[in-house]
This record gives structure tokens, C-alpha cells and sequence, in this order.
């Protein structure tokens, strides 16, 4: 049966519309679609001398901290400063009621007065006993001579000996008592000494100049011994306690330049230098610690806050390098994704060293000049069809 010629006319005319459609379909979906080569730049493998940096993150601390109260218990009577303060070596911060300590002053006061006393009546009894010994060795010595002329019975000069000797015995308890009065003087006035330091302790001095940071007790607040009231620090004697991570930490040491990126100063990095590594690490976090300087002259920040430190340590000799944004994990293995005549393979790598601007060292893996992926617009596989392109939209 044949078609008449108006329905055949339409058959060619859709037909003629829709062929093209399809054809620019498929072209499209070759082009730009998922079928399309995925688009990626390409790095060549160099030889670079690498000059390794350690980045770590940490934050502002005072190098010093003093925290200043009283050495007895009291009452908080007042206070000079607050938080902000700059204040000045000797000028006066707090001052602390002492309680019961000038009763206690008054009464070593007296102890110290009875003692000087005691030692004074001591030391008459020693005079006394001294004369009383120096009159019985004379009537011992005359007893001898008449006991030798016949003039002096034996029982008379015993007595005159055991005279002699009574008066040996009192001198002697007479200097014990007058040592004993010394001594329980000195304790008295040792006392007394004590008290009227811990009464100037009550008076709380700035050691040195610095800046108040923290107020830890108001007027009427009872504080006990040792407590801190006041906290000053020196701001011109900040670092920043800074945290490596331990993989990438051999080969810092003291003395090495450090980068600081401030979080309120993002866009004006200050200098510093490398004070010491601590020779505790942390365990926890697998980090190493170390003190961070702020070289002379930098405007410091305050206190607490978060800082980058990056350290650049010593240059490697010239090795094989590439980019690190080139490096991939691919089923557990580290490696590039490699052009190999036009075609992906994935060569698993051995890395070094990285320095602050992201090259990092090859050990082994590559050869000098071999062309590695550098960035993709899709993830990759060995199959993926590419095609390279100077930079990426």
C-alpha cells in the first residue's frame, strides 16, 4: 500500500529535524557531557632544592607570670589596681587586714622585753656565783695551808672543799640559765621578726613592671595564705607555646626563624625565632612542643591569642620535586596518576621533605621530566579518557 505524498512529506520533514538533534546530542555528550575527556592540567617532575617548613598552630602566652597574695591569712582591705593596669616595680597593689596579727606583734613584744629581762637577771646570778666561787677558793686555799701547820682539823677543811665546790656547781647552773635566757631571747625575737614580715607581706608590692591581668579577689574577701589576689605579666615577655606535628618534626631546633600569622593581624605576619623544643612531647596528640619569640621591636598581641607559626629549617641538596596537589591516594597507595602517550597510570611514590610554597620531595617512584596530573575536574581512574589543557575554568 502506498503512502500518500502529504503524510510522506511530514515522515522526511520530522525526520530531517530530528536527525540533527540526535547528532548534536551525541556531539554534545562527547564534548562536554560525561562522555566527554575529562579536562586536567599537567607538571612536569623537577629538580628543585627544597627548603623544608614545619607549620604549627599555638597560642599567645606570657613568658612570666606573677601571681602575688599574702603569705598569712586576711581579709582583702583593699585594692589599688585593675585589670588593664600598667603598673611600676615597688608601687603598691593591695593592701590586706591583718586580723589578729598586731596583737600577736605586741605580745612577741612583750616575750622579747621578759626574755631581755630573764638574761639580765642571769646574768647577775652569774656574777654573783663568780664571786662566791672566787671567795671559796681562797677559804679552800687558806684551809690547805692551815691543815698543812697543824692549825686545821680534817672534818674543817673538807667543808671548806665541799664549799669550794658548791660554788663551782652554782656558777656553772648560773651560766646554763644565763645561755637559756640567750637563746629563748633570740627565739622571741625571731617570732617577733616573722610577724612583722608576714604584717609588710600584707602589703601585696609589684615585684616589677608589668601589666595587671587578672583581679582574682575584691575588698572583704578572706583569702588565705598563698593565695593569689592580683596576676601581672611583663608584655614585653610573650611567645607562643606552638604544637608541630611529630611526623614532620626532625630537624627543629633553637635558634630557627619562624613566620607568626596572627589571628587578628591575618595580613601582617610578624618574625619571631625558635627559643627551645621542649624535651616533653605530647603523647596524646603526637605533637611536639616548643617556645616560639617574637623578635625585638614587633607589636605583641594580646594574650591567649591563636597563632600560625611556620618554621623554615635548613635547604635539602637538589632532588626530584613536584607540587603536592599532584599527590593521591589510590586503594591505600601514595602516588600521581602519570601520562604515559596519552594514557593514565597511577605510580605509587616515595615522598620526602615539603617546603612552605607545596613542592615536596620525590624519593622514588619518578624521573626527571615525566608529566604528572597536576588538577582534574573529576576524579580519576586508569580508564579515564583526559585531555590537557592549560588551566582549568
Amino acid at each position: 500500500m502506498r503512502i500518500p505524498l502529504p503524510q510522506n512529506r511530514r515522515v522526511w520533514m520530522l525526520l530531517a529535524v530530528l536527525v540533527p538533534l540526535v547528532v548534536l546530542l551525541i556531539w554534545v555528550a562527547i564534548r562536554s557531557g560525561p562522555l566527554a575527556p575529562i579536562k586536567v592540567t599537567a607538571v612536569g617532575v623537577e629538580e628543585r632544592a627544597i627548603a623544608p617548613a614545619l607549620f604549627g598552630i599555638g597560642t599567645v602566652e606570657a613568658r612570666y607570670m606573677h601571681r602575688i597574695g599574702p603569705t598569712a591569712p586576711g581579709r582583702v582591705a583593699s585594692l589599688s589596681v585593675d585589670v588593664g593596669d600598667r603598673v611600676k616595680a615597688g608601687q603598691l597593689l593591695a593592701l590586706i587586714d591583718p586580723i589578729d596579727l598586731d596583737q600577736r606583734i605586741a605580745a612577741a613584744w612583750g616575750s622579747t622585753a621578759r626574755s631581755a629581762a630573764l638574761e639580765q637577771a642571769a646574768a647577775s646570778q652569774v656574777a654573783d656565783a663568780g664571786a662566791r666561787l672566787t671567795l671559796a677558793r681562797s677559804e679552800a686555799a687558806r684551809g690547805e695551808e692551815l691543815f698543812r701547820g697543824g692549825w686545821l682539823t680534817r672534818a674543817a677543811l673538807d667543808q671548806r672543799r665541799q664549799a669550794l665546790a658548791a660554788a663551782e656547781a652554782g656558777l656553772a647552773a648560773a651560766q646554763a640559765n644565763r645561755a637559756a635566757a640567750v637563746q629563748d631571747r633570740g627565739r622571741t625575737g625571731a617570732e617577733r621578726a616573722a610577724l612583722l614580715e608576714q604584717k609588710a607581706n600584707l602589703r601585696l608590692i609589684a615585684p616589677k613592671a608589668g601589666l595587671v591581668v587578672r583581679r582574682l579577689a575584691e575588698p572583704g574577701t578572706t583569702v588565705v595564705a598563698g593565695q593569689a589576689v592580683v596576676e601581672i605579666v611583663d608584655p614585653a615577655e610573650l611567645w607562643i607555646n606552638a604544637r608541630f606535628d611529630q611526623t614532620h618534626a626532625g630537624g627543629i631546633t633553637a635558634g630557627l626563624p619562624a613566620h607568626i600569622v596572627l589571628r587578628s593581624r591575618i595580613g601582617a605576619p610578624l618574625r619571631g625565632s625558635v627559643l627551645r623544643v621542649e624535651p616533653m612531647a605530647d603523647a596524646v596528640t603526637e605533637e611536639v612542643l616548643a617556645k616560639v619569640t617574637f623578635d625585638a621591636g614587633a607589636a605583641l598581641p594580646p594574650i591567649g591569642e591563636l597563632a600560625e607559626v611556620t618554621i623554615s629549617l635548613p635547604a635539602r641538596g637538589r632532588r626530584l620535586a613536584l607540587p603536592n596537589a599532584s599527590i593521591h591516594r589510590n586503594g591505600g597507595e601514595l602516588g600521581v596518576w602519570a601520562l604515559r602517550d596519552g594514557d593514565l597510570a597511577f605510580v605509587a611514590v616515595r615522598l620526602g621533605v615539603e617546603d612552605a610554597e607545596g613542592w615536596v620531595q620525590v624519593l622514588y617512584g619518578l624521573n626527571l621530566g615525566d608529566q604528572v596530573v597536576l588538577h582534574s575536574v573529576r576524579p580519576l581512574k586508569a580508564s579515564s579518557r583526559i585531555t590537557v589543557v592549560d588551566k582549568l575554568p
